[in-house]
C-alpha cells in the first residue's frame, strides 16, 4: 500500500494538463515504471496530422504539438482471453487557485485521502490498474493483460482513438474512471457547440437605434432550457439516478467589444448531452430545430437567424455490448455494487464501438472530478486494484 500511495502521489505531482508538455512527459514516466516491472512496452508518438484528418476522429479542444500513446503488456502463458485496462493521463486545469486549500498538484496525503488535480479523475484508477497488473505477475493467467495509458480523453478521446488506429485490441476492457466502485456499463454522450447571435451596433446612449445581441440571445437560451427538460422526461433505466441525465449547458458567453456600445455579436459555447441510443445526427437536429423555432418566433432573428456550429470534442453515447462481461466485473468485486449509466462522455464509446466489451469501474467520486480540493480515497484505490486483479485472473484464465 505504501508503494501504491507513493506512485499515485508522484503521478499527481506531474501537472499533465491536456495539451501541456507534461501530458506527453508523464507517458515516459509510466513507460519506465512498466519496463521496471518487466512488461512489454509500446511507447509511440501519435501521428496527429493523420489522426485528426480522419473522418471518424472524435475531436480535440486544446492545441497539441505532440502526444504519445503507451501500452504495457503482461504476456499470458498462452490460450486465454485478453483484457485491457484503459486509463487517461491528461487532467483538466486546476482553475481558480484560491479555491484550493493547497497546491493543486501537491499529491498530499491526509488520512485515507490523497489530494490533487487528477487524483480522482483518474490517476487513482490508473494506479489501481498498474498494481493489479503487478499482482498478476505472481501467477500469470493464460491470456494477455494490457494496460493502456491514453492522452486527450478529457477533450475528445485522441489517445484511445490513436490506440485503436495503431491496432491494439483486447477481448474486453475496463476503464477505471471514478465510479465510487460502482459498475458502469453505459455512458451518455456530449457534443460541443457554438452559437453566433447577430445584432446591430449603436452608441449605448441611443440603444434603440441598434439591436442587442445579448437581448436576442435570451429567447434562444430559454428555448434550450425547454429542450433540455423535454429530453430528460423519459430516460433509459440506467440513467434514472441522475436528475438531469442529458444536460445542456452554456459554458461561455462573449458579446460586444465596448461598454458604451450596443453589442452586435454574441458568441455562446456549450455542451449538449446525447441520450443512450441516440446518434450524433439526431442530437444535432434536435438542438438546431429548437434554435430555429426560437428564431422564427422573433422578428429580428427570423430575418437574421442564429447560426449553430459543432466543434471540439464529440462524445457519442456508448453501451457495453456484452452483459456477461458486466456480470463478470460485478462478480469480481465480491460485493453487490451499484450499477448505473454515466451522464458524461468517456472512451467507453470508442472501445465498445470497436467491438470490445467495455465497462467503467474505479475509485473516487465523479462529484470530486474537476473540482477544487479533488481527492481520491486510498482505500478505494486498493479495493479497485484487488477487483481488477481478480477479474483479470478469471477472465484471462
Amino acid at each position: 500500500m505504501t508503494e501504491l500511495t507513493e506512485l499515485l502521489s508522484d503521478l499527481v505531482r506531474i501537472p499533465s494538463v491536456g495539451g501541456s508538455p507534461h501530458e506527453a512527459g508523464i507517458q515516459a514516466v509510466l513507460a519506465d515504471w512498466m519496463r521496471a516491472e518487466g512488461l512489454d512496452v509500446d511507447l509511440w508518438e501519435l501521428p496527429l496530422p493523420e489522426l485528426t484528418a480522419q473522418p471518424a476522429f472524435p475531436g480535440m479542444e486544446v492545441a497539441r504539438e505532440r502526444a504519445y500513446g503507451l501500452v504495457g503488456r503482461l504476456p499470458g502463458t498462452g490460450g486465454g482471453r485478453s483484457l485491457m485496462f484503459n486509463g487517461h493521463v491528461d487532467v483538466v486545469p486546476p482553475g481558480d487557485l484560491t479555491a484550493w486549500t493547497d497546491d493543486p498538484f501537491s499529491g498530499r496525503v491526509e488520512g485515507d485521502r490523497l489530494y490533487g488535480r487528477g487524483a480522482c479523475d483518474m490517476k487513482g484508477g490508473l494506479v489501481a490498474a498498474l498494481f493489479a497488473v503487478r499482482e498478476l505477475k505472481r501467477d500469470r493467467p493464460r491470456g494477455d493483460v494490457l494496460i493502456a495509458c491514453v492522452a486527450g480523453e478529457e477533450d475528445g478521446g485522441l489517445g484511445t482513438y490513436g490506440l485503436l488506429d495503431r491496432g491494439w485490441r483486447a477481448d474486453a476492457c475496463v476503464i477505471p474512471e471514478p465510479t465510487g466502485l460502482a459498475v458502469v456499463p453505459a455512458n451518455a454522450g456530449a457534443l460541443t457547440f457554438r452559437l453566433r447571435v447577430p445584432g446591430v451596433s449603436a452608441h449605448a446612449s441611443r440603444r434603440t437605434a441598434g439591436v442587442s445581441a445579448v437581448e436576442k440571445f435570451l429567447p434562444v437560451f430559454t428555448a434550450l432550457r425547454e429542450l433540455e427538460a423535454d429530453r430528460n422526461r423519459d430516460t433509459d433505466p440506467l440513467m434514472k439516478r441522475w436528475d438531469v441525465p442529458y444536460a445542456l449547458e452554456i459554458g461561455t458567453v462573449h458579446a460586444g467589444d465596448w461598454s458604451s456600445s450596443v453589442p452586435d455579436t454574441l458568441v455562446a459555447e456549450g455542451r449538449f448531452g446525447v441520450a443512450l441510443g441516440e446518434s450524433a445526427q439526431q442530437a444535432k437536429a434536435a438542438l438546431e430545430a429548437a434554435v430555429g423555432k426560437a428564431c422564427a418566433a422573433d422578428p429580428w432573428l427570423a430575418e437574421h437567424p442564429v447560426t449553430v456550429e459543432w466543434w471540439g470534442g464529440q462524445f457519442l453515447p456508448g453501451r457495453n455490448p456484452d452483459p456477461a462481461f458486466t456480470a463478470a466485473v460485478v462478480g469480481a468485486t465480491g460485493v453487490t455494487p451499484e450499477q448505473w449509466g454515466a451522464p458524461y462522455g468517456s472512451d467507453l464509446r470508442l472501445l465498445a464501438g470497436a467491438g470490445i466489451p467495455t465497462v467503467q469501474y474505479g475509485p473516487g467520486s465523479i462529484e470530486l472530478a474537476h473540482a477544487p480540493d479533488e481527492y481520491v480515497p486510498i482505500s478505494e484505490v486498493v479495493a479497485a486494484s484487488t477487483t481488477l486483479a481478480r477479474l483479470a485472473a478469471a477472465h484471462c484464465a
